[in-house]
């Protein structure tokens, strides 16, 4: 039988950790892919007065830190974490703390998104706004973030349906949602009906999320409209 409370509260749950931590790890991740842009390609985004090799070195830096927070599996990470999130908000388990490990395997994972999204622009456009006068700063707000804007939705969409499975991995450590009802009761409890229910919200949600970002990006494609 359906359990419409069970499931309504692990949809919402799942929502909650997914679109809070989506927005966390995007002011974190979309400012640090911006720099990673601007330190890689300093005779495009930066002042000609800052020292190449100060940028190469901040890049360097980065760019490790990223890859090496993108390279834990997020079980792993999750269970790392458990005394860094009980210190934060003080308990380890639960929707809210599922969202401290969420946002740090996301923030990296974002970056990345953002810096390819961004290398997509037309250098063209960019030498063009400096040529007119642009400033570092007006080059990155008025020029390569709305010229990218397509290519971050569709970016967007991909890391929320990403972080949504990883979601379901929190399950593991009592983070709620949906990945909890289907690892209590589908895998402890064997109820095969149960984890059918929760796989088979899982993918209509995902789906969902997909299809408005896509459609998001569509209607902000400046080349289709």
């Amino acid at each position: 039988m359906f359990d419409f409370e069970l499931f309504g509260w692990g949809i919402l749950e799942s929502l909650y950790m997914t679109l809070g931590s989506t927005a966390i790890a995007y002011l974190i991740g979309l400012p640090l892919g911006i720099l990673l842009i601007v330190t890689e390609q300093p005779r495009d985004t930066a002042n000609y007065t800052t020292k190449n090799w100060i940028f190469r070195i901040i890049h360097v830096v980065l760019g490790f830190i990223t890859n090496v927070l993108r390279s834990i599996p997020f079980v792993i990470l999750l269970v790392f974490m458990i005394p860094i999130t009980r210190g934060i908000v003080g308990t380890a388990t639960g929707s809210t703390a599922a969202i401290v490990p969420l946002v740090v395997g996301a923030a990296p994972y974002i970056a990345r998104l953002v810096e390819s999204s961004i290398k997509e622009v037309d250098k063209g456009v960019i030498e063009a706004a400096r040529s007119m006068g642009a400033s570092t700063g007006q080059i990155i707000w008025k020029v390569l973030l709305p010229e990218a804007k397509p290519s971050l939705l569709i970016g967007s969409a991909i890391a929320v349906t990403t972080i949504f499975g990883y979601t379901a991995m929190a399950g593991f450590v009592g983070g709620g949602g949906l990945g909890d009802i289907g690892i209590r009761y589908g895998f402890h409890r064997y109820q095969t009906d149960i984890m059918i229910v929760t796989l088979i919200l899982s993918i209509i949600i995902v789906q969902i999320l997909q299809e408005v970002g896509m459609r998001l990006a569509k209607i902000n494609d400046k080349r289709i409209n």
